[in-house]
């Protein structure tokens, strides 16, 4: 066993440092030399910048992942597509594979078309129709305008507020049912 020696540390290291040790081992030597251990297999030193290390190994553990899939991707171009296709083949289904494997190629040709036709594939409409559809629209927004200036808001003293139209059932039965026609 070796000698022991002595180190004089300040009072709240020494509470500090036997609370850690407990954690991690039963001794203060063993403790001392796993923390130092940490420090040089990893090669950190406590007065370096930390992150700046990890992202240089986060750097290397990307770096060898690309490596692995570039591996997986030259291991299936060259022997795994290969053999499967001679197993297809083998099997009489290689037609098959073939067809579905090959895209399609599709010419697309300019086509004349008429000025309806292109509004259509747009989803224009005619400035007849659209002034048309302005007119109905002007003609139903007054149409609700009125409607809504039939409707009061009544306080009671008692109890929570409502709202009443001043109109006969007819009138509100018409308006629905022209909404429900022109939709």
């Amino acid at each position: 066993m070796d000698g022991f020696g002595t180190i004089r540390l300040h009072h709240r290291t020494i509470k500090r440092f036997r609370r850690f040790s407990r954690k991690i081992t039963k001794s203060y030597s063993e403790t001392l030399e796993s923390v130092m251990d940490f420090f040089e297999w990893h090669g950190i030193s406590p007065s370096s910048k930390f992150p700046k290390r990890v992202d240089e190994d986060g750097e290397k553990t990307r770096k060898r992942i690309n490596a692995l899939i570039a591996i997986v991707r030259d291991i299936e171009k060259t022997q795994t597509l290969p053999t499967n296709t001679m197993l297809l083949a083998l099997f009489g289904q290689h037609e098959i594979v073939k067809k579905r494997r090959e895209p399609k190629r599709v010419e697309k040709k300019f086509q004349k078309m008429t000025k309806e036709e292109w509004n259509k594939l747009e989803g224009m409409i005619p400035k007849e129709r659209l002034s048309q559809l302005e007119e109905k629209y002007k003609g139903e927004k007054e149409e609700v305008l009125q409607f809504l200036s039939k409707v009061k808001l009544v306080k009671p003293r008692f109890g929570n507020s409502y709202w009443t139209i001043d109109t006969n059932a007819t009138e509100l039965g018409l308006l629905k049912k022209r909404m429900r026609k022109d939709y």
